[in-house]
C-alpha cells in the first residue's frame, strides 16, 4: 500500500497492483490497494484464462492486463496450441472481461519476436472484441532502437486509432532507449518500473522514462517529477532492492560532484556540469569529499559545515582526505566533520548521546525500541515501534530529539566487510534536511548500533552546523 500511494501521489495513470489469480494473499493485496479511493486506474494482471479475470474482478479493480503469447516459441512449447486456437482465445477472454464492465489492455507477449502478419491478425481480432488498449511486449529485451521504430511504427501505421503501448524488457539495457523510439514511432502510452525493477535485468525505468520525455522531448507525462527521488527510495526500502549509486535520476550520486575540476565550475555554475536541476527530481545537489576533491569544493564544504581553517589547517585536512582516497577509503560528511574537529581543535556543539537502547523483534513481534538520549545535559527516555528493529530504534531517537534536529533517512545502505555470524558490518546513510544532504557512516558487528550510530553522527553534524553559523556555543 506505502508503493501504492506513493505511485498515486506521483501522477502514475494506470497501477498493475499484482496478479489477482496468483494467490489469495496477492488477491487479498491488490483489492485492498484497488478499495483505497486512489486517483490511478487500478489493474490486475492476468493469463489469457477466464478464471484469471475471475479472480481480479473479485479483486475489485478497474482494469485487467491480459497476457496473450503470440510468437509461435510461445504458442508451440510454452501454450502447445495453434495460431487459431491463440486467435480464438484472443476474442473469448476480451470479450468475457468487457461483459463485466472492466477496462481491457492485452499485453502481447513476446510481440518482438512474432510474425508481424500474424501479430496484426492478433491485433485486429481484439479491435474487433473492443479491447481499450493493446501493448506488444519486448519481453526479452531483443530490440534495438532502430528495430523498435519500425516495430511499433508498422503497427502505428496499420492501426492509427490504435491505443498502442509499448513494454520493454531491459535484458541488453536498451529498455529505456526502446520505449522512447516507439513512442516516437507512435506509441501513446510505456510501461515503467520505479527503479527499473522486473524480471531478469528488469523494465523501462520509469524515471529515466518520464525525466527523459519532459526535459529532452518536451512531452508532459503526467507525472509530478518532484517525487522522483523520494518515489525510489520508497520502492527501494519496500523491496530490499538497492538502487546503484550511479543509476540515472535517483542514484545517490546522479547530482553529486567530487572532481576538482567539476566541482571548481559547479559551484560558478551548475550549468556547466549539470543538465538536469536536481530540483526537478526532488534531489540536491551535493559536494562529495574524495581523493578527486578540489580545494574549492572542499572549502566550500567546510563553510557550510560552519569551519573556518587557517590555510595551514585546511591544508591539513586537504592532504588528510587525499590520503584516505588513495588507501580507498570512502570520506563521509561525517568523517570530513571529524577531521575538521581534530585539526581545528572545535568540538561538537552539545552533541546527542546515546546512552543505551534496548530492541525487542521477533516471529509475530512488532519491532519496538526504547531508547535513553543525553540531550544538554539531559536525560530522554522515549520508546516506538517500526518495521524492523533499525527504524523501530531511528523512530525512537527521532521522538527523543528536538524537531529542528529531526532529518530523513534519504539512503540506507548495508555491507558486511567480515564474514561469518559475528561479521563487522559498515552502514551507510545519507540524511536530508531542506536542501541540506550529509552522508555518515557507522561500523559495528551489531547492524543496529552501525545504524543508530551513523544516524546519531549525522544529526549531531546538522545540529552543530546550524550552531555555529547562528554563533551559539
Amino acid at each position: 500500500m506505502v508503493i501504492a500511494k506513493a505511485l498515486d501521489r506521483l501522477g502514475v495513470k494506470v497501477i498493475e497492483a499484482g496478479f489477482a489469480a496468483v494467490s489469495n494473499g496477492e488477491k487479498e493485496a491488490v483489492k485492498l490497494i484497488a478499495s483505497e479511493g486512489l486517483n490511478a486506474e487500478i489493474c490486475s494482471a492476468t493469463r489469457s484464462v477466464k478464471r484469471d479475470i475471475d479472480a481480479a474482478l473479485e479483486a475489485g479493480v478497474d482494469s485487467v492486463n491480459i497476457i496473450i503469447p503470440t510468437s509461435d516459441l510461445h504458442i508451440k512449447k510454452k501454450l502447445d496450441k495453434t495460431r487459431e486456437d491463440v486467435l480464438d482465445i484472443t476474442t473469448s477472454v476480451i470479450n468475457y472481461a468487457k461483459e463485466h464492465g472492466i477496462i481491457v489492455e492485452i499485453c502481447l507477449e513476446d510481440g518482438s519476436r512474432t510474425d508481424m502478419g500474424y501479430l496484426k491478425k492478433v491485433i485486429q481480432r481484439a479491435i474487433d472484441a473492443k479491447v481499450d488498449r493493446i501493448t506488444p511486449c519486448d519481453t526479452v529485451g531483443i530490440l534495438t532502437p532502430e528495430r523498435a521504430y519500425e516495430f511499433y511504427g508498422e503497427i502505428h501505421k496499420t492501426f492509427p486509432n490504435l491505443v498502442l503501448g509499448v513494454h520493454c524488457h531491459n535484458d541488453f539495457g536498451l529498455a529505456v532507449a526502446n520505449s522512447l523510439a516507439a513512442i516516437a514511432a507512435g506509441a501513446t502510452h510505456f510501461h515503467g518500473t520505479i527503479n527499473g525493477l522486473g524480471e531478469r535485468a528488469g523494465n523501462a525505468s520509469l524515471e529515466e522514462m518520464a525525466v527523459t520525455l519532459k526535459l529532452l522531448y518536451g512531452i508532459e507525462t503526467g507525472i509530478n517529477s518532484t517525487y522522483l527521488q523520494e518515489t525510489s527510495q520508497i520502492v527501494s526500502r519496500s523491496t530490499g532492492m538497492l538502487v546503484q549509486a550511479n543509476k540515472a535520476i535517483v542514484g545517490a550520486n546522479a547530482f553529486a560532484h567530487e572532481s576538482g575540476i567539476h566541482t571548481h565550475a559547479i559551484l560558478k555554475d551548475p550549468l556547466t556540469y549539470e543538465s538536469i536541476d536536481p530540483s526537478i527530481v526532488g534531489a540536491v545537489r551535493r559536494i562529495a569529499t574524495g581523493k578527486h576533491s578540489g580545494s574549492a569544493g572542499l572549502s566550500k564544504s567546510l563553510s557550510e559545515m560552519g569551519f573556518n581553517p587557517t590555510p595551514e589547517q585546511f591544508d591539513k585536512i586537504f592532504q588528510k582526505v587525499k590520503s584516505l582516497g588513495d588507501e580507498g577509503k570512502p570520506v563521509s560528511d561525517t568523517d570530513l566533520y571529524a577531521m575538521a574537529e581534530e585539526i581545528t581543535s572545535s568540538k561538537l556543539i552539545n552533541p546527542l548521546i546515546l546512552e543505551e537502547f534496548i530492541v525487542t523483534t521477533g516471529n509475530k513481534i512488532t519491532p519496538t525500541a526504547s531508547v535513553k538520549i543525553r540531550r544538554n545535559g539531559n536525560i530522554i527516555v522515549e520508546a516506538d515501534t517500526g518495521n524492523g528493529p533499525v527504524d523501530a530504534t531511528i523512530n525512537a531517537i527521532n521522538k527523543a530529539i528536538l524537531p529542528e534536529q529531526r532529518v530523513t533517512l534519504d539512503v540506507y545502505h548495508v555491507e558486511a566487510i567480515t564474514g561469518g555470524t559475528d561479521a563487522v558490518v559498515n552502514v551507510e546513510v545519507r540524511l536530508k534536511q531542506g536542501d541540506k544532504l550529509v552522508t555518515s557512516r557507522g561500523v559495528s558487528e551489531d547492524i543496529v548500533k552501525a545504524s543508530v550510530d551513523a544516524y546519531l553522527k549525522g544529526v549531531n553534524v546538522y545540529s552543530s552546523m546550524t550552531k555555529r553559523k547562528t554563533g551559539e556555543t
